[in-house]
């Protein structure tokens, strides 16, 4: 997944309206207009590095005049005492624009990080790793193109994208043959059906349906098992619910095709970097 500049710029202007308004009153008081300063990005964790490009382009969103050196990219290890970048230009652009930065980047690389211990976690076995819709609002766009950066998959990037039927789209609906046959008088002939299956019971109708995605909701490692002996491969099947790292190796190996897990973006721990002024 490649991100948009646009989709960058506007994600950075907001945050940065939200944070400066109208004015730093801190650094537009206190600091000369003239003032000229670097920093440094220097590392406190261990993981996979995402958002760097991000971080450094708010600088210049600023102010165009301030220019950034990158040593350590998007998708590559960091250590803690790594300097990552620098930055250098008007001291009132680096102050302003540190919170936010950070923020970004250190959400970001919390995702790749995150989402490469679960793909190192089930290595050797078919199974993918893959995000959800759970995103924080207005931060869909580098969150999936994060969990892309730690070797992971994306899940549909919104509504648009497939047709899935979950529990309440059955109960709204009344059955699950019935709302297959409905979509597919009315879908497009490229859109794929998923649906959302809480038993064996449910998998069966879902194969004898033909749709192409069955997610296993909340099943255990056996059930997850016996439901992939009985696909045979006629349908991706895709696990979720309650995955932790202590649970997705035994979840992988029952033979399913995606592990989702919303944890990724939603709850996800920032990853620590520091911006230190060169004096």
């Amino acid at each position: 997944m490649r991100l948009m500049q646009f989709q960058i710029d506007d994600i950075i202007k907001t945050a940065l309206l939200e944070d400066i308004n109208y004015i730093d009153v801190t650094t537009d008081l206190l600091v000369d207009e003239e003032a000229v300063s670097s920093a440094r990005y220097v590392s406190k964790d261990e993981g996979v590095l995402c958002g760097i490009d991000v971080a450094m382009r708010v600088f210049t969103l600023l102010d165009e005049r301030v220019k950034c050196r990158v040593f350590i990219h998007d998708g590559e290890m960091v250590q803690k005492g790594d300097i990552i970048a620098e930055i250098t230009g008007p001291t009132r652009a680096l102050l302003k624009g540190e919170r936010t930065a950070l923020n970004l980047v250190q959400h970001m690389s919390g995702i790749a990080t995150a989402t490469n211990k679960c793909v190192q976690l089930i290595a050797g076995t078919k199974a993918s790793v893959a995000d959800t819709r759970k995103t924080l609002p207005g931060l869909r766009a580098i969150q999936k193109y994060a969990v892309t950066v730690g070797g992971g998959r994306n899940h549909r990037y919104n509504l648009s994208d497939c047709a899935m039927l979950k529990d309440t789209h059955l109960d709204a609906y009344g059955s699950m043959t019935g709302a297959v046959n409905a979509l597919r008088e009315k879908m497009g002939h490229t859109v794929k059906i998923e649906v959302e299956a809480a038993d064996l019971d449910m998998l069966k109708e879902a194969l004898d349906l033909g749709v192409e995605i069955i997610m296993l909701d909340n099943m255990s490692c056996e059930e997850m098992a016996e439901a992939v002996k009985i696909t045979d491969g006629r349908a991706l099947l895709e696990a979720s619910g309650n995955v932790t790292e202590s649970t997705i190796r035994a979840i992988a190996e029952t033979g399913v095709d995606i592990i989702s897990l919303g944890a990724l973006t939603h709850s996800v721990k920032a990853f620590d970097i520091s911006m230190k002024m060169v004096k």
